[in-house]
């Protein structure tokens, strides 16, 4: 008969791992696998707040507790680096998003029979999750999923999926519907008098050919360092607004006093715009309406920010170009930044804040500049997806 064994650590996909190698979904650590093959659970194992758990693709983790929660984010961290074998100097507190802050997401819609449904897949599937409860999502989001069953409903045959993504933005919430053609005027009319009776920041749909607003009162902004920018249709922010400020406040420690600074990937301007105004700083972005939206706001708020609209995969900065800066923020999508850490590598950029959200990218390229005789002194782990195996985190390299 097998012995009992414990669950010693959460594996990167959510599943527990015990002291032999074994894999248990839904384990905690402390939890018993008895002879067998049962969970008894130990002192970690919380009970989910979520009638959808785990069905639901949203979270992975609610059976942890808070303790081990943040141990999980850690040691993704720590495990992607070692994987690389690149020394850390300290791993600073861990930051974890508190529950219903989520302020983006997306949904999906299906019919299952005679029922329409409205929610997340579930993990590894596409079966929608009918979300009744949702425990990460923003109140103001979440309260509009009912309305939108009913608006979408009667107005979508079966054959018919649409995505609806939700953001909140200064002035309400941003709705944009994606693969529904609203062309007859019963149609719009409804559109208009959903947009209305919610007050609806803007209501946009997408036919296939990108955004088009349908409805917006007044432009749709964001504020991102005390100034309003431009947002577009479910652009791109971070995930919550606590987790937002968390990832602002790693980036300042590193960029510190420096003077010259170079934003890389810069989005909207979450860090360029968050900077004190003492610096000058180059924001450089590949996507056109964001780097349009950001060189707006830095010129009405008398920011000395540049911007350009370049793509930093095909064109990276070069070494020449890095060398002018006192430091660089990195905040590349979730592959990383190969390219341009190659050139950052054989420049003497004194300090770079390399912002990720993929521990496994983030290790790579962090092995490129070590390698290259940078030294990578704090990582700074944020856990903006509570109860999901999706992490950010900052780290700190110095020349």
């Amino acid at each position: 008969m097998t012995s009992p064994e414990q669950i010693i650590r959460v594996a990167a996909r959510g599943d527990g791992v015990t002291g032999g190698g074994r894999y248990v979904a839904l384990a905690a650590p402390g939890d018993i696998v008895d002879p067998s093959g049962g969970l008894i659970h130990g002192p970690h194992h919380a009970t989910p707040p979520c009638q959808h758990f785990p069905l639901c693709g949203g979270c992975q983790l609610q059976h942890l507790d808070e303790i081990s929660l943040r141990t999980f984010i850690a040691d993704r961290v720590t495990h992607a680096l070692a994987t690389q074998q690149v020394a850390v100097g300290e791993i600073m507190p861990v930051h974890l998003s508190p529950p219903a802050t989520r302020r983006r997401v997306a949904v999906r819609s299906a019919w299952a029979g005679k029922q329409f449904q409205l929610g997340f897949s579930t993990e590894k599937s596409h079966r929608i999750i009918d979300l009744r409860q949702c425990d990460v999502m923003a109140p103001d989001l979440f309260a509009l999923l009912q309305p939108l069953r009913g608006l979408l409903e009667p107005r979508l045959n079966r054959a018919r999926q649409v995505q609806i993504k939700l953001a909140s933005v200064d002035q309400g919430v941003d709705v944009l519907i994606e693969n529904w053609i609203a062309n007859d005027l019963d149609t719009h009319e409804a559109l208009s008098g959903f947009a209305k009776t919610h007050a609806l920041a803007r209501l946009s749909l997408d036919e296939g050919y990108g955004p088009v607003p349908f409805w917006e009162p007044e432009p749709v902004t964001v504020t991102l360092g005390g100034v309003a920018v431009a947002y577009p249709p479910y652009g791109f922010l971070q995930a919550t607004r606590d987790g937002e400020a968390a990832l602002v406040e790693a980036v300042r420690a590193v960029v510190s006093d420096r003077l010259f600074v170079a934003d890389l990937f810069a989005g909207l301007g979450t860090f360029a715009l968050s900077l004190d105004n003492s610096k000058k700083i180059y924001a450089g972005e590949a996507d056109r309406e964001p780097a349009l939206a950001l060189k707006a706001a830095a010129g009405r708020s008398g920011r000395q920010v540049f911007v350009e609209h370049r793509d930093l995969f095909r064109r990276p900065l070069n070494v020449d170009e890095l060398n002018k800066f006192h430091a660089v923020i990195l905040d590349p999508p979730r592959a990383g930044a190969k390219e341009q850490v190659s050139n950052l590598a054989a420049s003497n950029v004194p300090d770079i804040a390399y912002v990720s959200c993929n521990p496994a990218s983030f290790a790579r390229d962090a092995k490129e500049l070590v390698t290259a005789g940078y030294t990578l002194q704090r990582v700074w782990p944020v856990g903006q997806f509570r109860w999901s195996t999706h992490i950010e985190l900052v780290g700190h390299f110095t020349r």
